[in-house]
Formats: structure tokens, sequence, C-alpha cells
């Protein structure tokens, strides 16, 4: 591992067409993530299985609307979805439709009848993602490091073939003040008739006392109830 600079742009975008992983940041309380155009260059970077469960991101309109149509989901329910994936940046597990073959893109972040979904749109990092509207994305650690909470965490954990976008360079970020508490996404799981429940805790769900963030979720997003957390059953981003 290196402590080298972090990188512009222009590299990212270099790296990301040619297959390869890059971590991009976040704002506050998010941590820093990894993204590829495969979920094989994700774990490789990760230094972990290259079968592993990833994330897809559907930070695209085109993408976003073929995955919304592959969910088993009715429309009140496909709407609270992408308000989830968009407003409330959760890694979100939703059903699929049972027998509706599914685009080979969309395997990577399918398993039993679940698809894995990530959809944070950080403003000032649209026009990076923008050019790429396939990714697939995971937390950014490496195995058995928790997720890097800046850029400059990131740069000391990941290899040099790795890239690390700078924060400074995305128009209208801004540097988070030092300290400021970090965490990867909050994964929910939102079943077809509409009931929810947190599966894996994250930045999200840990300002809520216990079950507070499930009620917060069915009342802001008009759910109709939840169930108990589940425990981790492979789909970890």
């Amino acid at each position: 591992m290196t402590s080298s600079p972090t990188v512009g742009v222009e590299r990212v975008h270099q790296s990301l067409s040619h297959g390869r992983a890059v971590v991009l940041p976040n704002p506050a309380p998010l941590t820093c993530v990894v993204a590829a155009t495969t979920p094989h260059a994700v774990n490789l970077a990760k230094g972990r299985p290259a079968d592993q469960a990833v994330a897809l991101w559907i930070h695209h309109s085109r993408t976003l609307a073929t995955v919304i149509d592959a969910l088993d989901l009715g429309p009140d329910l496909a709407a609270a979805a992408r308000r989830l994936l968009t407003e409330e940046r959760v890694t979100l597990l939703a059903p699929l439709r049972e027998g509706l073959p599914l685009p080979d893109w969309m395997g990577p972040a399918a398993k039993d009848g679940w698809t894995l979904l990530f959809g944070a749109r950080w403003a000032p990092l649209l026009p990076v993602l923008e050019e790429h509207p396939l990714l697939y994305v995971s937390s950014a650690n490496r195995t058995g490091h928790p997720p890097a909470a800046t850029a400059s965490d990131a740069r000391a954990m990941f290899p040099d073939d790795v890239p690390v976008l700078d924060p400074a360079e995305l128009p209208g970020a801004h540097e988070e003040r030092e300290g400021t508490p970090r965490a990867a996404t909050t994964t929910v799981r939102l079943h077809r008739d509409g009931s929810v429940g947190v599966h894996r805790n994250g930045a999200q769900d840990r300002l809520y006392p216990s079950g507070g963030y499930v009620d917060h979720l069915r009342t802001t997003y008009q759910l109709p109830g939840h169930r108990a957390p589940y425990a981790d059953d492979g789909h970890r981003p």
C-alpha cells in the first residue's frame, strides 16, 4: 500500500474506460466507494473473491428505468424504491419479478430473486458518473479494513493501480470538517408487500434509536409495514 497523491477527473475517466476500478468520494456521513464497469474489477481492487456480491450503481436514467421495470413492485412501491435510492442514499435490496429474463449486466447484482442497488447521486460527482452509465460499486475498503472515510484514507489503503479521486477536483464539492463521523450506507430490504427492514446497519440508521429508522422510512415513503432485520445472507456490497 502507498500514500501517493490522489488524482483528477481525467485519470478517473481513463481508468473506468479501460475497465479498472477507481475510488470515488461521497459527502458526509457516507464513506468513499470503489466502482468499476465490471464486478471483477471492484472485487480485485478490494482484494476479495471475484464472484462476491456487488451493488449495481443505478445513477443513470436508462439503467434506472430498466432496473425498476425488472422489480416485483407495484407502481407506488417502485416510486418509493426510487426515492430510497436517490433521496435516502441507502443501498437497496429489492425483489425481482419471478421468471423475467434479466439483461446480462444485472446478473452480478442479483441473487436468489433479489437485486442489490446503489443510487446515490451526489451532484458534484454526476459529471464523472454520466460518462459511464453502467457501474458496479462497493464500499471502499480492502479486506479486513473499515471503509475509507476520506480520499486520503483510501489512498493509504489501496494500491497505486486503483486511482482515488481528489474531491477538490469536483466543482461544487467542499472539504468536510476533520473528524466528521462517516460510515458505509445502510442496506435496506424492501419487500413486494411494502414491508421494509434494515438488512445491514450504516450511516443512515445510526442516528435513530432502535427501530426508529424503519419508522422513519415507513412514514417518509408511505410504506405499509416493516419486518425485523435480516441476518447477513451474502448480499454484502
